[in-house]
């Protein structure tokens, strides 16, 4: 089967692979599992598979818990691209095959990390799946990151293999080594489909087991370098599960995409269960509700960011009559308003169902599946199998109901840590397993959890992880600035904006806090407002009260 016209056009601004070198490294060579053996070649991976029926549940990798349970679905949809048929579910393993012969043409191997910075395509897809099926590590970046952040993140992470598109930021190629490179356009085009189109399948899936790594997301940190999450396919595995019983998901479900896929609610929540069910995922490349609205009689599922369901309700189109097929709607990445919440139920009928969950655990909470179960403002109870608890105090001690506290987690769904950071390990996991979010929240007497805040100061923006931290060291490089805080304050339509806010020399040019945000930091990171004190408040040990300036700041978008 050859990948559909779309898929197969010639690359646009193709690039030679480069430098492609094979680096695989044990996950015993970062701490982890050292005493971790590759589970047996089993027999039913040593032939070629024909169909998804055919392949073998014994092994833990992700890919072959998919094709196991799309098996019996051949004929089925499995992903449309605005609008059009892109292949069944029996087709499926055919696409991923050609992307993993690709791969093993590179010299990718099980254990290599392969690092993708592209936009939505059918060809992310295929090429995320082939390089779990050949057991390397996924390496997502955001398409908003400049060449600056990727080189930090590559640097770090140590991938073979750099995919991109041809007009995205990245660093320049680097004689002396640094990863090789390929690209995947927007439009599925790229040097790494045409070389996928010219290979016969390779329909194996590499035998892992659940504590094998799957993929590593950078999540930004307090000390302003990111942090790798790494993801097991255990991990990966569970949280789907559990989310296919909580949220009631069957084969008769068709999901509306259009989340991006290098993020986790995209990657591992929609497109997962996607794959899980054996549900068609109808894929859009971007949301745009003008797109998005015609198209929700059609499906009956939509997940989004608050952001989606803000600009939903500015659209007229949005009625009861417009989303009839709709079982569902899911909103995360950030809180939702109670306000948004109360006009979408108005306008649909429907109760957005909010969740909570991050990068290092994916999905953590859900409000239940029961409508009227769903109370906003809070992210209903832990998932099957998943532990929180709240806790507070020098002896961090669970705290009664109604108490607000640290939230901290453990589950089958919780990463196995950060990718080479031991001493992040160390501050972020306690010895019994517990993982410390960083939030807080309390509990009420059912159990339901609400989160009160975020005690990093994490700024969430469009449903994207702002650290202030990482903007802080680089906006104090600006001529002038002799210290800065950055906060995030309510904004209507992005949930939080960045707000930059400096003490200056004489001759300080705001502008310029903005020239240097546009050039190394992606769009969603850069500040929306500058504002300049001649001093900040602080407490006695000299620390910046941050929260003054956010109550300062807050009617900035919204007075």
């Amino acid at each position: 089967m050859k990948l559909p016209a779309v898929f197969a056009a010639g690359s646009r601004g193709a690039q030679a692979v480069v430098g492609l070198r094979s680096t695989a490294v044990a996950l015993s060579d970062d701490g982890y599992f050292a005493d971790e053996q590759p589970s047996a070649y089993t027999t039913a991976f040593q032939q070629p598979l024909r169909t998804a029926g055919e392949i073998s549940t014994m092994s833990e990798n992700l890919v072959a818990l998919f094709y196991a349970r799309e098996a019996g679905h051949h004929d089925k949809p499995a992903i449309e691209w605005q609008g059009q048929p892109v292949c069944t579910f029996g087709e499926l393993p055919l696409l991923v095959g050609r992307y993993k012969a690709a791969l093993r043409e590179l010299g990718v191997a099980r254990g290599d990390r392969v690092m993708l910075k592209t936009e939505n395509s059918p060809a992310y897809v295929f090429t995320y799946l082939a390089i779990l099926a050949a057991g390397a590590i996924f390496v997502p970046l955001n398409a908003a990151y400049t060449a600056a952040e990727v080189g930090m993140l590559v640097e770090d992470a140590d991938p073979v293999l750099l995919v991109h598109a041809s007009d995205t930021p990245v660093p320049p190629v680097d004689a002396a080594g640094g990863p090789g490179r390929m690209t995947l356009e927007p439009d599925g085009s790229g040097s790494l489909t045409d070389l996928a189109n010219r290979l016969e399948p390779d329909l194996s899936v590499e035998p892992l087991t659940a504590r094998d790594l799957a993929a590593i997301l950078f999540t930004s940190g307090t000390t302003g370098r990111p942090k790798g999450a790494m993801l097991m396919h255990g991990n990966l595995s569970s949280n789907v599960a559990a989310l296919h019983q909580t949220w009631q998901f069957s084969d008769a479900d068709s999901i509306l995409h259009t989340l991006p896929l290098f993020h986790a609610h995209g990657l591992f929540v929609a497109l997962h269960l996607g794959l899980y069910s054996a549900a068609t995922l109808r894929m859009l490349p971007r949301f745009d509700a003008a797109r998005v609205v015609p198209l929700l009689g059609e499906v009956s599922v939509f997940m989004g960011v608050p952001t989606y369901y803000t600009r939903l309700l500015d659209h007229p189109g949005l009625t009861r009559e417009a989303v009839a097929t709709i079982r569902l709607f899911v909103s995360g990445s950030a809180p939702l308003l109670p306000s948004v919440f109360e006009a979408f139920e108005a306008r649909t009928g429907h109760r957005i169902l909010e969740r909570y969950g991050m990068t290092e655990a994916v999905m953590i909470t859900s409000n239940p599946y029961d409508q009227a179960g769903r109370i906003p403002g809070t992210v209903g109870f832990p998932l099957p199998g998943v532990s929180l608890r709240i806790v507070g105090g020098a002896d961090r001690a669970e705290l009664p109901c109604g108490e607000v506290g640290e939230i901290e987690i453990s589950g089958p769904n919780l990463c196995a840590g950060y990718w080479r950071r031991p001493e992040a390990n160390a501050e972020a996991f306690h010895a019994d397993g517990y993982f410390i979010t960083g939030d807080t929240g309390f509990r009420d007497e059912t159990g339901r959890v609400t989160i009160a805040g975020r005690s990093k100061d994490l700024i969430i923006s469009g449903g994207f992880n702002v650290y202030p931290a990482e903007l802080e060291i680089l906006l104090a490089e600006v001529p002038g600035v002799t210290d800065i805080a950055v906060i995030g304050v309510p904004h209507p339509d992005f949930g939080e904006a960045v707000v930059a806010v400096v003490t200056a020399d004489t001759g300080f040019v705001p502008a310029s806090i903005n020239e240097l945000a546009r050039e190394r930091l992606a769009r969603f990171k850069q500040p929306k407002a500058v504002f300049v004190l001649p001093e900040f408040p602080r407490n006695a040990m000299g620390k910046v009260l941050k929260a003054e300036l956010r109550k300062r700041y807050s009617d900035t978008f919204t007075a």
